[in-house]
């Protein structure tokens, strides 16, 4: 990209993030906003795949339609007659689907014996969403766009709104505990809330920029964000560091903040706000009035019952950097991880999925998107999750508003998870199957990772080494996969600091355990 072309995608961003913090919603807006996507999702749907896949020569999905012999005709036709979930699932049992680590570029799709080779990056939205409007014509391209796409923050703002303001918590008084960029969920869960005009008071962050220090880009895009908000007349909060032996400080404000104000919202990962509400405790502090909101990890009745032993409330929200918003918590939930699906902004079907070590198949959660405004398009792609997926009646004000679908029990086949950050498993599998035998002996079999969760309800990462392996110092073991963690990238080295900081990744020494059909898994997750 030249010089040229980059200061123009950040003067873009510049204005757009102006009209963007100016030009708030309300509930009311909100509420109009899903019911009128609700109304239009075939459309939506239509428009998307017939400019973003058959108007787009390199569109990965067009050798698996054309594979499939499936034409734009036929795909309009089997809409109207059957609908769209019925048209997804047709198009899933031709052929037309992407598995997780396809999407993801690690391997080839091959399908009806034609083998395409895709990258992550040829998955992206080739069009702005203005160049859907036109149903001709039109080839603008999205040309260079920044990590944070507003127009799709947009759409995730109007969704959460709805969601905080089903449990009552749209315009308390809030904070957040979320790392700075390269980790973009912190930022980008702040920009919702000023799109809203409710404008976090104090933005805690885990790590400190400069542990690990992450490339200047992303240091000056936070500080560049901040500043623009102030000019803007929509001042976000600095980020101040309050490493994880310090909960106690996110906990002392938001127990003031209620006795001050009545409520508040603390936004953090699911671990996070464990920490939060077990300083609290320890401090004696009654959290009633005090919500949490949280997501990045599966909400397990032991961490779910800790957070509200303190008197606060909490409910799971559910989002995906490539995906979006994908689900917020029910208000009449039947367990602490019931949420509506926004169908508003995607579709999903399920999809059996064969997982090593695991039977019988998991039944995936199989997505599309429906939106122009979406940065990654989806067509039947496999996510590495998977969970229940019903229709039910609740009564809640996200039901009423059209959206009927419920996810629970959501748990990921793919990834290790603690402290809120995520990491794909095939970094750790090459580090138990290439470097540690390197380092210490053995071989792939004498180690693996167990993730389990401890007696406070902190999900932990036993790395299990067979006992006849000779290991002079734990410590240094830890470290030599912590150091091999921050080599693999920029999302690897920042779950290695989170870790760190945690106590996350713990040593056994034992036999690692085999399946009853004679397999050793490197990533042991048979427990729960």
């Amino acid at each position: 990209m030249g010089i040229a072309d980059d200061a123009g995608m950040y003067a873009r961003f510049a204005w757009g993030l102006r009209r963007f913090l100016r030009d708030t919603i309300t509930e009311e807006d909100a509420l109009a906003a899903i019911r009128k996507r609700l109304a239009e999702r075939e459309q939506s749907f239509l428009r998307l795949i017939r400019k973003g896949v058959f108007g787009h020569p390199r569109s990965p999905y067009r050798p698996l339609l054309d594979a499939a012999g499936c034409a734009m005709g036929d795909i309009e036709r089997m809409v109207r007659d059957s609908g769209l979930e019925a048209t997804l699932r047709s198009l899933r049992d031709a052929g037309v689907f992407v598995t997780f680590e396809e999407f993801k570029g690690r391997t080839p799709i091959v399908r009806n014996g034609r083998t395409v080779r895709v990258a992550a990056r040829d998955f992206r939205n080739p069009f702005l969403s203005s160049a859907y409007q036109a149903e001709t014509g039109g080839t603008t391209g999205a040309g260079a766009r920044v990590d944070i796409d507003l127009d799709n923050l947009a759409v995730q703002s109007a969704q959460l709104l709805v969601a905080q303001h089903a449990h009552g918590v749209a315009r308390v008084p809030m904070a957040i505990w979320r790392s700075p960029l390269p980790d973009g969920s912190g930022i980008a869960n702040i920009l919702r809330s000023a799109h809203y005009g409710n404008v976090h008071e104090r933005w805690f962050s885990p790590i400190a920029s400069r542990h690990p220090r992450p490339p200047l880009r992303f240091r000056l895009a936070t500080r560049g964000i901040v500043a623009l908000s102030r000019m803007y007349g929509r001042p976000i909060p600095k980020p101040e560091v309050v490493s994880m032996d310090h909960a106690a400080i996110v906990a002392r404000w938001a127990a003031a903040t209620r006795d001050a104000r009545g409520a508040c919202l603390v936004r953090a990962h699911v671990s996070m706000a464990l920490r939060v509400a077990l300083a609290a405790r320890e401090e004696g502090l009654n959290l009633s009035g005090v919500t949490f909101m949280s997501g990045g990890e599966p909400p397990t009745p032991a961490k779910v019952s800790a957070i509200t032993s303190t008197g606060a409330t909490w409910f799971p929200v559910y989002i995906s950097s490539d995906i979006g918003c994908i689900g917020a918590g029910c208000a009449r939930p039947v367990d602490g991880n019931d949420q509506h699906f926004f169908k508003d902004g995607l579709a999903v079907i399920e999809s059996s999925r064969r997982v090593p070590g695991v039977d019988p198949p998991l039944q995936v959660f199989c997505f599309t998107s429906l939106l122009t405004a979406a940065p990654v398009l989806l067509l039947n792609v496999e996510g590495d999750d998977y969970g229940v997926l019903e229709s039910r009646r609740c009564g809640c004000l996200l039901e009423e508003c059209g959206l009927t679908e419920h996810l629970r029990q959501v748990r990921s086949f793919s990834k290790l998870t603690g402290e809120g950050v995520t990491l794909v498993g095939s970094d750790m599998v090459r580090i138990l199957e290439e470097v540690l035998p390197a380092r210490f002996g053995g071989s792939p079999l004498d180690y693996q990772l167990r993730e389990e969760e401890d007696d406070r309800g902190y999900t932990r990462l036993h790395l299990v080494i067979d006992p006849a392996i000779r290991i002079e110092s734990e410590t240094q073991v830890i470290e030599i996969v912590m150091n091999a963690l921050r080599k693999a990238g920029v999302a690897a080295g920042v779950a290695a600091a989170m870790w760190s900081q945690a106590g996350t990744l713990q040593i056994r020494r034992a036999a690692p355990v085999w399946t009853a059909r004679g397999k050793l898994m490197p990533l042991d997750r048979s427990r729960p």
